[in-house]
């Protein structure tokens, strides 16, 4: 409960656009995705989507299946208000990544942006391993984007994992195959650079 407090105190204290993970579109993800050439109606979850602005690119590029998970529900209940009726058409999901309850072979894509690094015990990233082995669909895809080596070691007041192509591979296991990764750094709204890495998997079928 202490981080679920943690986030919704984030989210009530700041605008969206002032967080430090904050970006206007998230370039490298929106590439990525359009590059798998995925159905309309596939099946998306945004793990930690939050305020993100990714559910508004994928709606106004038709897609028709997305869900966007959060911890916090004031999070969510941003992104609700900018879509307005759009949002009618978004699954939304108030929880924890590492114990909720997803359907089994469901998704076609698994994104996660600045989720998974928070995550810093082993147990924590096993469980949400668990549930991203059991959500997805084999011969699903992954879209990762965390910390780099580079980067601080905490963000918005908590520490983080910060992780290497290899070492991403290593905890995902070798039931995901990395298909390609990138670094970008981004500034966040109040001047501090932080590198991300951005990993793309397969789960194997």
């Amino acid at each position: 409960m202490n981080q679920r407090k943690h986030w919704e105190e984030v989210y009530t204290n700041k605008p969206a656009d002032k967080l430090g993970w904050y970006e206007p579109h998230l370039q490298i993800s929106l590439r990525w995705i359009k590059a798998l050439g995925l159905a309309k109606d596939a099946r998306i979850i945004d793990v930690g989507g939050g305020a993100s602005t990714l559910i508004d690119d994928l709606l106004n590029d038709s897609h028709t299946a997305v869900t966007v998970l959060d911890l916090s529900g004031k999070a969510l209940s941003v992104a609700r208000a900018r879509l307005d009726t759009r949002a009618e058409t978004v699954t939304w999901l108030t929880g924890d990544i590492t114990s909720i309850d997803l359907p089994e072979n469901y998704y076609d894509l698994w994104h996660d942006r600045a989720v998974f690094h928070f995550l810093t015990t082993p147990l924590q990233q096993e469980q949400y391993r668990g549930n991203l082995s059991k959500a997805l669909k084999p011969g699903g895809y992954v879209i990762i984007g965390t910390f780099a080596p580079e980067a601080p070691p905490t963000c918005s007041g908590l520490p983080v994992q910060r992780y290497s192509a290899g070492q991403l591979q290593n905890t995902l296991g070798h039931e995901f195959e990395l298909q390609q990764h990138q670094k970008e750094l981004h500034v966040t709204p109040g001047g501090v650079e932080q590198m991300y890495l951005y990993c793309q998997f397969r789960r194997k079928i």
